[in-house]
């Protein structure tokens, strides 16, 4: 009769969770020779839990369902904790797995003792701890169910060591789950008034809405109400390029996402949350709609959002408007020293058609969605949460979820040292991934901010803590160690050839792209 360890790896890949991001330790370890048993469960190694937990986030993104991981014991989540804040913030469906002490051990308080419970409510909207290898199987089932959703979300599973190893467990078959009802008749009318009364009205799309058939059925309730077309700042998943709609997504600096709402009336929410600001300033108000503005949701979290899309689309008699599409377009390859335009510039210029780019680079948020708008289509990632170091593993999963398309990340110089050790994981995995890392040795953010205070004593030891230099960090060296063939450019030029060559050759590249310091006009 099987162990409990067996049971749930079974259990987890007959409801589709074929797919593990692992970083075990000794309480796991029955789990992990339980992935032998299972054939098609794919088991991804990585060097650290951050990287584990970002990439089962990339991947539930592209694959639209939950891959799991494993970590050991609470000091493990905890390492894992800041990605799956992400992930928890994008809304996509992850099954963490946390090994803990055997139930008769945990008594004794040994060194790696912790309240795993507490750790995992942070970032879980379903916690459970399983107490028998009879009860494991229907735990996962549960685990499962509960990331689905919708809203996806994070489900955490804690398996005491001992729970593992015990016989008497049985796998368990996935019930059938019923399809989330769409937003009620009222509540679609109620939204099909709002846009009828015309005025200035903007629909904020999030999530779901934001790729398929979602973007399609939003496009064709512009096209036939006049309402301008919004994407939150932080999407898990936008679909851009030719063919498709263009959808204007909010900025990141507050001031100028106020003046992107200025004026509306009406503002619908899509599977979105009102618009806030990231961060407080002095004198600013938090709430980025417009004053008197009527802020609306067509549908709960909870519900379809793609059928309740497409009944207000009927609703409005808007089967039959012809939305705007964006229109084919790229950029000159460019020349001369490299700077930040002239490299967006550049990926606009070779970006190949089905493209994943997973963007945590502060240094292309202004200029790349200009450079890549009317390039081929393809499905652009970005930070959800706010924690560092999403990128690379992001990255990760969705080319492991989607290893038929190249996956362009783009990364900073300060924010890739957060999670470097996914090098190593697209090494070992032969990923299509080709990694550039914009260098300017600074962290460019913060500068930018420092720049926006009133304070004239800013001075040198404020600017020390913003600067990446002395040493310089060698990314060629990184990556290369890490088994990825690694280059450095420094002219425009050079970029467009080692974009040409890394996306010609599958596998992962890594690319140092050497800008101007920050603190230094380009």
């Amino acid at each position: 009769m099987p162990n409990g360890a067996h049971a749930l790896i079974r259990t987890l890949a007959d409801a589709g969770v074929d797919t593990c991001f692992t970083n075990p330790g000794t309480s796991e370890i029955h789990l992990v020779a339980a992935l032998d048993s299972v054939p098609e469960m794919r088991a991804v190694l990585t060097l650290f839990e951050g990287v584990a937990t970002g990439a089962a986030d990339g991947y539930a993104r592209m694959a639209g369902r939950p891959a799991a991981t494993l970590l050991h014991l609470g000091p493990g989540l905890g390492y894992g904790v800041a990605n799956l804040h992400n992930a928890r913030r994008a809304k996509v469906p992850v099954v963490s797995i946390v090994g803990d002490h055997a139930t008769f051990h945990a008594g004794y308080d040994p060194p790696l003792q912790s309240d795993i419970e507490t750790v995992a409510h942070n970032v879980s909207s379903w916690v459970r701890t399983s107490r028998s290898a009879q009860e494991l199987a229907r735990d996962a089932v549960d685990a499962v169910a509960a990331a689905t959703g919708p809203p996806g979300q994070v489900a955490t599973l804690i398996v005491p060591a001992d729970v593992s190893w015990r016989e008497g467990a049985e796998p368990l078959a996935p019930p059938q789950q019923p399809d989330p009802p769409p937003a009620s008749p009222e509540a679609i009318e109620a939204v099909a008034g709002t846009l009828r009364r015309g005025g200035r009205t903007g629909i904020l799309l999030g999530g779901r809405a934001l790729h398929g058939r979602g973007l399609m059925a939003a496009a064709r309730i512009s096209a036939a109400t006049g309402a301008r077309l919004f994407a939150e700042r932080s999407t898990p998943r936008l679909e851009r390029g030719a063919g498709l709609p263009a959808v204007e997504r909010l900025a990141y600096w507050p001031e100028l996402a106020a003046k992107q709402l200025d004026g509306l009336e009406q503002l619908v929410l899509v599977d979105a949350k009102p618009p806030v600001s990231w961060f407080a300033y002095p004198g600013a108000p938090s709430s980025l709609a417009p004053p008197g503005c009527q802020v609306r949701e067509l549908s709960p979290p909870s519900s379809d959002v793609l059928r309740s899309l497409e009944a207000l689309v009927e609703a409005l008699g808007a089967a039959a408007a012809e939305p705007a599409l964006q229109s084919a377009s790229r950029p000159e390859p460019p020349e001369g020293p490299l700077t930040a335009q002239k490299a967006c510039q550049a990926i606009g210029a070779i970006l190949p058609e089905g493209a994943i780019i997973s963007d945590e680079a502060i240094t292309s948020a202004v200029a790349l969605p200009a450079s890549t708008a009317g390039g081929p289509r393809h499905d652009w990632l970005t930070l959800t949460g706010g924690a560092i170091g999403q990128g690379l593993p992001v990255a990760v999963g969705a080319a492991i979820a989607c290893p038929e398309r190249p996956v362009l990340a783009l990364e900073a110089d300060g924010s890739a040292q957060y999670t470097i050790q996914s090098l190593w994981t697209m090494a070992r995995e032969q990923l299509d991934v080709t990694v550039v890392i914009f260098n300017n040795r600074g962290y460019g953010i913060l500068d930018a901010e420092l720049g926006r205070l009133d304070e004239p004593s800013v001075g040198p030891k404020a600017r020390a803590l913003l600067t990446l230099g002395g040493p310089d960090v060698d990314f060629v060296e990184l990556g290369t160690g890490y088994g990825v063939a690694s280059q450095r450019v420094e002219t425009a030029e050079e970029l467009t050839g080692a974009l040409q060559a890394a996306i010609a050759d599958p596998g992962p590249h890594l690319i140092e792209a050497i800008l101007p310091a920050v603190g230094r006009a380009e």
